[in-house]
Formats: structure tokens, C-alpha cells, sequence
């Protein structure tokens, strides 16, 4: 629960995603904890103002680490979306997105990329099915399995922006659009502790296949309201390891 006091003895890891710019205006103020996650969708287009208001927010937070990875409005965030629009070329795109990234100042940002935190580790990438002209687009099938399959096996905690398909990927219009592949791979090759993610706001909260846990951390709504709490877990400290590192 989210009153509950932080244990000595474990990680308290405090979930959000899905903030669209409104995250200084959640009905739910973020609680304190060891580890931030926020599972993408940070901005509404990724523009660089949308993401310095969003760093400079994440450094009034309290929590020792906070780990971020984008989402599919993170539009700046990604070569191919970047140049919408843009007559620049591909060298100075990519450097571009190099810049933004760097915008991020107060927070460790992961893309197909892992960090351990008080011994637990993370790993963090922010691809989804194919969606419309957003960011991080890939078709089903070969090209997404070829990101999941970066997953390391030892992963404690998967932070990505698309649920896999059955948890919390329910959306209205669409049913179940979560990515089977992902799903393939979480159960059948790493088996994290915890699956952490957001993309689809309709999904919101927890489910289990008995081994692995799923958040979807969505703080807003279908309307973009940002109605929803933060989701809270507790890690057990692994042992030998320090939350001063």
C-alpha cells in the first residue's frame, strides 16, 4: 500500500508512466522510495520544453534513483520521428536526438539498456507494435522479438512502454493489443520479478501469471487526466548489496 513505511530490508520501487506533461498535477502526489520508475510517455510530443519541465520535476523528487525510458510521444526520442518534418540528415538527426536524451539530467535513462540499483537489476527499452506515426514503431512478428530477445536473463525488473499481450493491455476499440512476443519472451526465457509498463491508460493496475508480476503504471486516463496512483513494490535487498548504491 502506498502508506506503507520503507523497509530496511527491501527496495521500495514507486511505478509511474504515462504522465503526458501533467505529472505536477496528479491527483495522487508521488510517494517517496528507493527506485522511480516511469515506464515512458513522459511528454505529449517530446518537445524539448515538454522535457526540461519534466527533468526539472524530477528533481525535486526525493528517490536516491530514478530510471526513465520513452515512450511513443517521446517523438524526439527516436531517429525515424525526429525527422518528420525535418530536411536535416542523418548524421545531424541522430545527433539531435543525442542532444534531447541529454536533456535528461536528473535521471538515469535506459534504451535496450540495463542499470542495477541496490543490487536489483533493471533493464529498460521503449519499442511497442506498430502504433499510427508515433515513436518507437515496429511491426509485429521478427522485429520486436529481435529487441526482446536484448533482454538479459538475470533481469529483475522490466520496465518497457507496451504491455505484452493479456495484462493490462485492454483497450476499448481495440481489445487485447499488447505484444505477444514480448509475452513469449517475459515468461518463457527471462521471468522477471516484475513487468512494468503503461501505452495502453484503459490498463490500468496489477496482474500475475504466479511468477511475474504486471503493472501497468498509466497515471492517465483515456481523457489524459492524470487521475491515477502511482504502483508500489518492495523488492527483498539482495544480499550484500546497499541502497547507498
Amino acid at each position: 500500500a502506498l502508506g506503507e513505511p520503507i523497509r530496511d530490508d527491501a527496495v521500495r520501487f514507486v511505478c509511474v508512466s504515462d504522465t503526458h506533461s501533467a505529472i505536477e498535477r496528479m491527483r495522487q502526489p508521488i510517494p517517496d522510495g528507493d527506485v522511480l520508475l516511469h515506464a515512458g510517455d513522459f511528454t505529449r510530443r517530446g518537445n524539448t520544453e515538454e522535457v526540461d519541465a519534466f527533468s526539472a520535476f524530477l528533481g525535486t523528487l526525493p528517490h536516491r534513483h530514478k530510471i526513465v525510458i520513452a515512450g511513443n510521444h517521446e517523438l524526439s526520442f527516436d531517429p525515424v520521428t525526429a525527422k518528420y518534418g525535418a530536411s536535416c540528415t542523418e548524421a545531424a538527426c541522430n545527433e539531435a536526438v543525442a542532444q534531447v536524451k541529454r536533456r535528461l539530467v536528473n535521471c538515469t535513462y535506459l534504451q535496450d539498456a540495463a542499470a542495477t540499483v541496490c543490487g536489483v537489476k533493471v533493464y529498460g527499452s521503449p519499442w511497442q507494435p506498430r502504433f499510427h506515426n508515433w515513436a518507437f514503431n515496429l511491426q509485429r512478428g521478427q522485429a520486436l522479438l529481435d529487441k526482446w530477445n536484448c533482454i538479459p536473463t538475470d533481469t529483475d525488473v522490466l520496465v518497457t512502454h507496451t504491455p505484452p499481450v493479456g495484462h493490462g493491455d485492454y483497450c476499448v476499440r481495440d481489445r487485447h493489443v499488447g505484444c505477444v512476443e514480448l509475452l513469449n519472451v517475459v515468461q518463457n526465457r527471462v521471468r522477471p520479478r516484475y513487468h512494468v509498463f503503461g501505452h495502453i491508460h484503459e490498463g490500468y493496475g496489477t496482474t500475475t501469471d504466479g511468477e511475474t508480476v504486471f503493472v501497468n503504471a498509466a497515471i492517465c486516463d483515456v481523457r489524459y487526466r492524470p487521475v491515477n496512483a502511482p504502483i508500489i513494490f518492495d523488492v527483498p535487498l539482495p544480499e550484500g548489496a546497499s541502497k547507498d548504491r
